[in-house]
């Protein structure tokens, strides 16, 4: 069995950094020390002092596969994800045909199986006609269900009042929203057009989409879950008022109800959309300065869980119409999720130890994943060496995404990430990728 030994590495896990040694033996971590010395047949990679985190788990990603494969596939998303140190990653199922029923479900999980390089899982989505689909969910081998309860790309969308309390009833397991309330993203629409004859301005989105919208179906979604019990997951936080629907007094473990923010709404706020345009119209929108800050702050008083992408590629033509009701929504970012954190600890908004607890610890915890998310003996090697003295820059020549573009385009990060290890296998190192060894993601029965 291959060993490999990590030595003298910042390891960042559970809310310390400590510098130790750590030993992979084949899929898993088998020790963890201040100092290892074995003999043998073991591969030494000498960290001398670069960070060692567990890999980001991404919890919200589209990439597009089957039927929507000009804009990304599972094989190049897949390998942006490696190549950003996000080692696992859940997938969406916006797609054609849509994952609505357990056949297109598993072939889904076939192309994982045949093209990711890391490891996946996909998950179930509602309509308003596929109830008793998802009452037969196994729990232990799909992520979740998502439901969309407002339309966004794919027109997924669960308006049947008394479908939706069925699905929080009796789905037995975690579901997964996107909350906005329909009937008043389409009054506000209606309104922009009324007022802008010639063109609504991208700066309109976080206008259309506004917080009162968002706050409508995500307050409906946490009653639905506290009258339920269910296990609901609410997806791309965006606003203030949101925040105050979340907990904090009790560990995360033993909570029914959790939240998720994605990095561009920690990033961005309404005063790019001049410079960026249509480039940053995502669906819930990126919102004010003020929305901004309160999500830092639920963020890092842990109100707010996760901290996602929602990668979500489109065709450069899809995403650079000039005209706003043409131009599509969403932002490709799963390459770059951990450097963009990353960057914020250099700014001080952030703890290293914060950020690894948000993106990795914390996805485990809350889908309940069997044996990943963190450096522990007896876990999946999922590691990823970060370079604190190394440098990257996004350039058209580095960007994996197939379609080709990254609103973060010329941003310089003050890290660079060095290897990364899928099960043990070192997949990506010094900018190349290597040998690949995914995984279907597990998850423990829910009680």
């Amino acid at each position: 069995m291959q060993k490999t030994l990590i030595k003298n590495a910042q390891v960042v896990n559970e809310g310390r950094t400590v510098t130790q040694d750590v030993l992979i033996s084949g899929e898993r971590i088998e020790k963890i020390a201040d100092q290892i010395e074995i003999k043998g047949n073991v591969h030494i990679i000498e960290a001398n002092g670069m960070f060692l985190l567990p890999g980001v788990i991404d919890d919200q990603v589209h990439f597009r596969e089957p039927g929507l494969t000009h804009k990304a596939e599972i094989y190049t998303e897949s390998r942006a994800a490696l190549a950003g140190g996000v080692t696992s990653y859940m997938e969406m199922p916006n797609v054609v045909p849509q994952t609505t029923d357990f056949d297109k479900l598993e072939a889904k999980y076939q192309i994982g199986a045949e093209k990711s390089a890391v490891n996946y899982s996909f998950y179930l989505g509602g309509t308003n006609q596929n109830l008793e689909v998802l009452k037969r969910v196994d729990t232990e081998s799909v992520c979740g269900v998502k439901i969309f309860m407002g339309s966004s790309t794919g027109n997924m969308l669960v308006d049947d009042a008394p479908v939706l309390e069925a699905m929080f009833r009796d789905v037995p397991t975690l579901i997964a929203t996107h909350c906005e309330c329909e009937t008043r993203v389409k009054s506000r629409l209606e309104d922009a057009k009324s007022r802008f004859p010639n063109g609504i301005p991208p700066s309109e989105h976080p206008i259309i989409r506004d917080a009162t919208a968002c706050y409508l179906s995500s307050s409906l979604a946490v009653d639905l879950a506290r009258k339920y019990h269910s296990r609901l997951h609410i997806l791309h936080i965006t606003s203030e008022v949101e925040t105050h629907l979340f907990r904090n007094d009790i560990p995360l473990a033993e909570k029914r109800i959790t939240s998720e923010v994605c990095v561009h709404h920690l990033h961005f706020t309404d005063a790019d959309y001049e410079l960026y345009q249509n480039q940053i119209k995502c669906n819930p929108a990126i919102k004010t300065q003020a929305d901004n800050d309160a999500l830092w702050k639920a963020l890092l008083d842990d109100r707010l869980d996760v901290i996602a992408t929602d990668h979500a590629p489109h065709a450069i033509e899809e995403k650079f119409a000039e005209d706003y009701l043409n131009c599509h929504a969403g932002l490709p970012l799963v390459q770059h999720p951990l450097l963009l954190m990353l960057k914020k600890v250099r700014e001080g908004k952030i703890r290293i130890e914060k950020v690894v607890e948000k993106m990795s610890h914390n996805v485990a915890i809350a889908y309940k994943m069997v044996d990943r998310g963190f450096i522990r003996e007896g876990y999946f090697a999922d590691l990823v060496l970060v370079n604190p003295s190394g440098n990257t820059t996004v350039t058209k020549d580095n960007i994996r995404y197939k379609c080709g573009w990254s609103p973060l385009l010329g941003t310089e990060f003050g890290n660079k990430i060095e290897k990364v290890f899928v099960n043990g296998t070192l997949s990506f190192d010094k900018g190349k990728i290597k040998e690949i060894n995914a995984k279907r993601l597990r998850f423990q029965k829910d009680r």
